[in-house]
């Protein structure tokens, strides 16, 4: 006789089976994360520094194909011939004592005896040793990711992540604010490709929100202030680099907050500066075309940096802020 009144039984102990399954496959939050930088942080390594570098190399994991998404809680990740020594014929090798004898760097992090290059504890242990052969201070820290990275711009992206984290004191740093409050009128739509014909041949890398002249525009993000003052083309403009590589461009502005200065950490909702109408020629030069804020957005993939089109985020930070209002 066959036990049909059995077979709900069967389905839940399959649905739990099941959300298990997906539930491991979830990336790890940030509690967790954050208690396995504290874990392995030190007198000369801060927690800041090793979540730094983990959410760079996530970063430029999410955009480049030719690097592998590391599975698992954190993505730092070293090459084999790092880990285990160039010289070292078994590039998976995990026995501590063959690896230091083929001068490889990895290392046993949780003392299980093994050097694991795909155990997240030994990858943080390893990381955490080599910045503390550098010494405490940010110039040590420079040096050290300078040493390992070989990239000026990725040493000043991770910096900046870092000055985020220790500011802060969380990895919870993914909130948007739109640029324009909803309290002033505004227009934009998506211009992104058109031709731009001052200053030779090229395209428009951006977004044009149209708005009175002084109008306040906010920060869109939580960021370091990298670079504030005139160029040719945006007039008056401030560019601010977030945690996750991205680099916000705000142009054509009328004048700065006098609150702020390059360098400077914002919050999103922060007043940075002013709707103008500056560019289009010489420091000062403006009132060549209406007064409106040209905003674009770059990302930095660890070799190169290129703009993409910040309409899409324009439209889900403004529908946030409504539904908030």
């Amino acid at each position: 006789m066959r036990h049909w009144f059995l077979l709900p039984t069967y389905l839940i102990i399959l649905s739990l089976l099941f959300f298990s399954v997906v539930s491991a496959k979830e990336p790890p939050t940030k509690e967790v994360r954050m208690a396995y930088y504290l874990k392995f942080e030190n007198l000369d390594v801060p927690w800041y520094y090793l979540a730094a570098i983990d959410q760079f190399e996530s970063n430029i994991q999410q955009v480049r194909k030719d690097i592998p998404k590391k599975d698992g809680l954190v993505a730092i990740q070293f090459s084999k011939e790092y880990w285990s020594g160039a010289l070292n014929p078994q590039k998976e090798d995990t026995f501590p004592e063959s690896i230091t004898f083929f001068d490889g760097r990895g290392l046993d992090g949780n003392g299980d005896g093994f050097a694991n290059l795909a155990d997240d504890e030994d990858v943080l242990f390893t990381m955490a040793t080599y910045l503390s052969g550098y010494g405490p201070t940010e110039e040590n820290f420079k040096l050290a990711l300078w040493d390992y990275y070989k990239r000026e711009d990725t040493v000043k992206q991770i910096l900046s992540i870092a000055k985020l984290y220790e500011h802060f004191e969380t990895l919870d740093l993914d909130t948007h604010a739109f640029p324009i409050s909803a309290q002033n009128n505004y227009s934009y739509k998506g211009t992104w490709g058109a031709n731009r014909g001052w200053g030779g041949r090229r395209i428009h890398e951006g977004t044009d929100l149209f708005a009175g002249y002084g109008v306040p525009v906010l920060a869109t993000s939580y960021g370091v202030i990298e670079i504030m003052g005139w160029n040719e083309y945006g007039g008056w403009r401030i560019g601010i680099r977030d945690n996750h590589n991205t680099y916000h461009y705000f142009a054509h502005l009328a004048y700065f907050n006098k609150g702020i200065k390059e360098g400077d950490i914002v919050e999103p909702g922060a007043i940075i500066g002013y709707v103008g109408s500056s560019g289009y020629g010489k420091e000062g030069t403006s009132g060549r075309f209406p007064p409106h804020l040209h905003f674009g957005m770059y990302k930095y993939d660890g070799r190169t940096e290129w703009a993409f089109d910040p309409y899409p985020s324009l439209r889900l930070w403004e529908r946030e802020r409504d539904r908030k209002n």
